[in-house]
């Protein structure tokens, strides 16, 4: 893998990993508002991002290990 390809993945990683903090600390306090359907929503949101974000993980150590 050349290393613009690496350290561009390695920037959308760490990218995604704010956006998913960021989404459950809105869930968060949508919880502490007692607003439910909102929280479940940005929980979903964040999990399913957190999915891709360890795919994007593996793709990189794959790409690392050739």
């Amino acid at each position: 893998m050349k290393p613009e390809t690496r350290n561009t993945l390695l920037r959308a990683y760490v990218q995604l990993q704010k956006i998913i903090d960021d989404l459950y600390e809105a869930s968060d306090k949508a919880l502490e508002n007692n607003d439910l359907e909102d929280a479940s929503l940005l929980e979903s949101r964040a999990d399913k991002l957190y999915e891709e974000g360890e795919n994007l993980e593996f793709v990189i150590s794959e790409l690392e290990e050739k």
